[in-house]
């Protein structure tokens, strides 16, 4: 008869996923939504408490965010076997509260299972388990264990017995960072107990622990008076996969009397039918931490230490097992895990996950350019590919000299970025980019750790294979393009190549404005400006090309960063846009900049020319005129015939011209059309990007008409006045007071560089000014 207490904990464990993993709301929820959001979960605490659906949707919500927002996708595929593991956490909680000897019983009876079973199937016969949390626990325990076993007297007198013979922990250079000094901290050991091994630099892989240096290490510490302790070494290392020489590493361990402890990914493949020899060895070590979570897709379980010692009593005081039944129950997520799987499920998840690897490898031999690190090509779980292409074709013209200085830097950041596009493209492979110290940056695909919990697939690992073939020509052409534009902006004047070789593209620009007299400070405002809205002009352009400011952080100052770049794109047309739309912007900034002082003389001289207009009017009409009654009775019986003197005012120029030749010629309006631009002469296919070379006739193709074009779609987009246009009128007859108030308002109209002058508006007298 079933418990009905553990039917409704299944029950409830069923309704709880479904509810969080829903990612959507009741109904009747919506109008809670704002109530429940995480921004107000800092509050008093209710009073009447909440129900379970209550609870569960506001733990929903914090998992996937605001309703407006687009919900989080979940990484991990939760499977049956993952609820298992999920299920054994609420287990554990409630077989706490049983009566001691049930509580003892049962918790004996989880271990020992939990233990034979994993000891079988990863072919660790006659051997104790150590279940934790943090993958490092276990290794953390060993220590302390050995350190009780070489130090008879560590009990009683503690780290005096160490002072006198201070113990050697040493490990592979290849190992996870951080590890040593993790151990040092918690074991209250100084740094100088931990001994880097350097890894072969000439048999051998690079990745594997140098097994001479190390005999020669360790009687260099036991002459100094050290004793050796414990050896580290790595089944599959975290960047690369390699295994190191295991059986040569246990004869020197026997030979010195130290401790081996073997942990690492390919620990994995002893649960297959057929595993090399190097990893067998593995299982003649002391002890080796197994991650079953993560090779099997089982969220939530925990890491396991197996060991072999045989005084239970160090085992106990080093902290490998406890008297506490509750402690015991850390193994109950992953007992029902591995009986939900049986053997076969382990041993078919593990093997289907070295398979995607033989398949990647296999197809990485067909592709140009991708180099693969890797162990064993027969057996290796981990794949790690670059892309990698010869000197020669760095660059199709010019000197390779620049090139070749920084080739590991331009390389890595390729490689950065085709890591992030495959991991974008094709998530479900899992793919990510490591840094080694002798190849660089690469790719890595880690079935093992990633296929189990992403749902990973043959067809995806074709796709995988697919989308890196469609980013290789790009990584090509733009190493080679990248010496071209380099050597391209250098020929341009007002153009500053930027030097950053982390940049995945083209490389980084700067435009220069032309020498001027203002200071420095100045002088980098303007720089700043000018390179601000060049980008915001290129980005503008329908190209395929990218613009951006660069990385978020150590990214040149004032730069225009391009990115990638396909086969067909022409260099000198991109360089030749850049310096064509920059000297735009910087003329017509300076433009607008001096507009003002222009304004301002151009009105004080036309005040001055109307006083003196004024004057003379005064006395060619004579004073008896200015007088109102007498002067209207003189105009009527005899009129004054004044000639027109009007007068245009250049804005441009700054200066006061005679209307006379316009109103001679009737052609004032044509004078203010603006010349047009002449149209372009670059025949552009339809549907033809910027930048592109055409099919035929590429290298006849004219650079100043194909930045002519650009040129006019510039300027349609961001009109500039030109200095025939930019007139204002003015009336020869206003009091001065008027003038410059008009003037005032005429320098503020025209410092808007969005806005036309206005056109001249005519007198009663004809003058004007433009």
């Amino acid at each position: 008869m079933m418990d009905p207490i553990l039917t409704q904990m299944g029950n409830h464990l069923t309704d709880a996923m479904k509810i969080l993993e829903s990612g959507q709301m009741e109904p009747g929820q919506r109008t809670e939504k704002r109530r429940l959001s995480w921004r107000d979960i800092p509050g008093p605490l209710q009073g009447d408490g909440q129900d379970f659906v209550t609870i569960l949707q506001l733990v929903q919500n914090l998992m996937h965010g605001d309703e407006d927002k687009p919900p989080h996708r979940r990484m991990q595929y939760v499977g049956e076997q993952a609820h298992m593991a999920l299920l054994g956490h609420s287990l554990a909680a409630y077989i706490s509260v049983l009566d001691r000897d049930r509580l003892r019983k049962l918790t004996t009876r989880i271990l020992s299972d939990s233990t034979v079973w994993l000891c079988r199937i990863f072919r660790y016969e006659n051997a104790s388990a150590y279940f934790h949390e943090d993958d490092r626990e276990g290794l953390l325990k060993v220590c302390r264990l050995v350190i009780n076993a070489r130090y008879e007297d560590y009990a009683t007198d503690g780290f005096t017995v160490l002072s006198s013979r201070p113990p050697v922990i040493y490990h592979s250079a290849a190992c996870r960072p951080g590890l040593g000094q993790h151990l040092c901290s918690q074991l209250g050991l100084p740094l100088s107990s931990l001994c880097t091994v350097p890894c072969n630099t000439m048999f051998g892989s690079q990745h594997q622990m140098d097994v001479a240096l190390l005999d020669k290490l360790i009687k260099d510490d036991m002459d100094t008076g050290k004793i050796p302790l414990l050896l580290i070494a790595n089944a599959g290392t975290p960047g690369a996969g390699h295994t190191d020489k295991l059986s040569r590493l246990k004869e020197l361990c026997t030979q010195y009397d130290m401790w081996l402890h073997v942990e690492g990914v390919t620990l994995a493949t002893l649960a297959l039918g057929h595993v090399s020899s190097a990893v067998t060895a593995a299982t003649k070590s002391d002890s080796m931490t197994l991650t079953p979570g993560p090779w099997l897709g089982l969220p939530a379980v925990p890491a396991v230490t197996l060991y072999r010692h045989e005084d239970p009593a160090l085992s106990l005081a080093a902290g490998l097992t406890s008297s506490q039944p509750v402690e015991k129950l850390r193994a109950l997520p992953l007992w029902l895990s591995l009986q939900y799987l049986g053997h076969d499920g382990i041993v078919e998840r593990i093997k289907h996950a070295s398979q995607l690897s033989q398949q990647l490898l296999e197809q990485l031999k067909t592709l140009g350019s991708i180099k693969t690190s890797v162990e064993d090509e027969l057996n290796s779980p981990v794949v790690v590919f670059r892309f990698s292409q010869d000197n020669s074709a760095a660059s199709s013209g010019g000197s390779v000299e620049g090139y070749c200085a920084g080739e590991r830097e331009i390389h890595d950041a390729l490689n950065r970025w085709l890591g992030e596009q495959l991991a974008q493209r094709v998530p479900a492979s899992g793919v990510d980019v490591i840094e080694l110290e002798d190849e660089g940056t690469c790719v890595r695909f880690n079935p093992l750790m990633t296929a189990a919990a992403l749902g990973t697939q043959e067809t995806d690992v074709t796709a995988l294979v697919q989308k890196l073939a469609e980013t290789v020509p790009t990584l090509s052409s733009t190493l080679r393009l990248r010496q071209d534009f380099r050597e391209e902006v250098y020929h341009r004047a007002n153009l500053t190549f930027a030097e950053d070789l982390s940049w995945p593209g083209l490389g980084a620009v700067r435009y220069e404005p032309r020498g001027t007299d203002l200071d420095e400070s100045k002088r980098q405002q303007e720089s700043e400006k000018i390179n601000s809205d060049l980008l915001k002009k290129l980005k503008e352009l329908d190209t395929d090309l990218t613009f951006s400011t660069g990385p978020e952080f150590e990214a040149e100052q004032n730069c225009i960063y391009v990115g990638m770049a396909t086969e067909d794109v022409d260099v000198a047309e991109l360089v030749e846009t850049i310096v064509s739309i920059g000297r735009d912007i910087e003329e017509s900034g300076r433009l607008l900049e001096n507009m003002t002082e222009i304004v301002r003389k151009g009105i004080q001289e036309a005040e001055q020319q109307l006083q003196k207009a004024n004057e003379e009017k005064l006395i060619e009409e004579g004073v008896l005129r200015q007088i109102p009654l007498v002067g209207s009775m003189l105009n009527w019986f005899s009129p004054v015939q004044s000639s027109v003197k009007g007068r245009t005012f250049d804005l441009a120029a700054g200066s006061l011209d005679s209307t006379e030749p316009t109103y001679s010629t009737k052609a004032q309006r044509g004078m203010r059309d603006p010349p047009k631009t002449p149209a372009s002469t670059t025949k552009r296919q339809p549907g033809q990007k910027l930048f592109r070379r055409s099919a035929a006739g590429s290298d006849s193709m004219s650079e100043t008409s194909s930045v002519g074009q650009l040129e006019e779609s510039f300027s349609e987009q961001s009109p500039i006045p030109a200095p025939e246009e930019a007139v204002a009128e003015v009336p020869q007859e206003f009091p001065e007071e008027s003038v410059s108030a008009e003037a005032a308002g005429l320098g503020e109209e025209t410092a808007s560089s969005d806005q036309r002058v206005p056109e001249g508006r005519e007198t009663e007298e004809g003058e004007s000014i433009r």
